[in-house]
């Protein structure tokens, strides 16, 4: 019985570090038109108080964000997610290792291409992982879906 509690504390736990990340960084999306048929998506990462959150290429230890969009046979993603913030490097003697973040916030952007006319959604998972200077939250998923063309 004293298992059965100690699960239970755990997962309870677990819970509300996992809803404490959602918390740290609000994430917006939206659709730029830049040429015909073209869009920059943006999505935005806001970074509470003294958090960061890892480049895509956070560096050894930390959970790099990450994208997963949705196949859609009407889009094409043209090339790959870009990064625009004031990143830093940085030795993190809990990792080990060179780390690569931004505090405050960071803008990541994607080129789509629709084909034809058509009015559709680029939708998908961003994966993330938060920190400060005393403690890592477990990763978090953000699903999003943007209103694109038309």
């Amino acid at each position: 019985m004293k298992r059965f509690y100690t699960l239970i504390l755990a997962l309870f736990s677990a819970t509300i570090l996992l809803a404490q990340s959602d918390k740290q960084v609000k994430w917006s999306f939206q659709a730029k038109k830049i040429a015909e048929n073209t869009y920059e998506v943006h999505m935005t990462a806001n970074i509470n108080g003294n958090w960061h959150i890892y480049a895509q290429n956070g560096g050894e230890g930390p959970v790099s964000t990450s994208f997963n969009f949705v196949k859609n046979p009407l889009l094409t993603v043209d090339g790959k997610v870009k990064e625009v913030g004031k990143m830093k490097k940085v030795f993190e003697e809990a990792f080990g290792s060179e780390v690569r973040y931004y505090e405050k916030s960071v803008e990541f952007v994607q080129v789509v291409k629709v084909k034809g006319k058509a009015k559709t959604n680029l939708a998908g998972k961003v994966e993330f992982m938060v920190c400060n200077e005393k403690e890592c939250l477990p990763p978090s998923t953000v699903d999003f879906k943007i209103a694109i063309g038309g």
